[in-house]
């Protein structure tokens, strides 16, 4: 299931940082990089938390 996630989380920051250069190389309209940014963040920020490990705080 953790795999799943990471996958599914590398492939939202795929999708946030890969539009934004399609616009600058003009292979994407802006309309559509917003759509397609938009997926990548909502996909990362819902799929991310799950497996990113945090530290523990040390107990006592």
């Amino acid at each position: 299931m953790k795999t799943f996630l990471k996958i599914l989380s590398y492939g939202g920051l795929i999708l946030t940082i890969l539009p934004p250069l399609l616009v600058l190389s003009g292979r994407m309209e802006l309309e559509t990089h917003y759509h397609w940014t938009l997926a990548g963040t909502v996909l990362w920020f819902a799929t991310a938390p799950f497996w990113i490990d945090r530290k523990k705080k040390a107990e006592g």
